[in-house]
């Protein structure tokens, strides 16, 4: 846990515990953007849709899940959340085939950084343009 920083998309529960608005979640975008800038972590996970859309937008969870890609001299992960398990039983095993592989991969991003892969600055989020202005 030592090496483990946990950090939300949002800042702040919505009213409610309601999903979270596109608004709302580009409101709290510079702030994920500095802690992952300060952080710098080696592999980032993301739990659910909300902060797999960040990394991965326009993508399906059902289609990405446990597929690793490199960005910005980084490992992302995209993973259900696991709190998916508690609401659709046969996605427990798929998760924790999913949490199987971060060992792997965190050695695998260990070795590129030893090996002078230095993160790149990150990219700002995909955003998603106006039909009519």
């Amino acid at each position: 846990r030592p090496e483990v920083y946990i950090c939300n998309v949002l800042k702040c529960r919505p009213p409610g515990n309601r999903d979270p608005l596109p608004t709302e979640i580009e409101s709290c975008s510079d702030y994920l953007s500095a802690q992952i800038r300060l952080i710098d972590p080696l592999l980032v996970v993301t739990l659910g849709r909300y902060s797999m859309s960040r990394f991965f937008p326009n993508q399906a969870i059902s289609r990405i899940h446990g597929k690793p890609r490199e960005a910005n001299g980084r490992i992302l992960v995209p993973m259900y959340h696991p709190a998916a398990a508690l609401h659709q039983q046969r996605l427990r095993s798929v998760i924790i085939d999913d949490f199987r592989t971060l060992p792997e991969l965190l050695e695998r991003a260990r070795a590129g950084r030893a090996a002078g892969a230095e993160p790149a600055e990150e990219e700002p989020p995909a955003q998603q343009m106006k039909l009519f202005e």
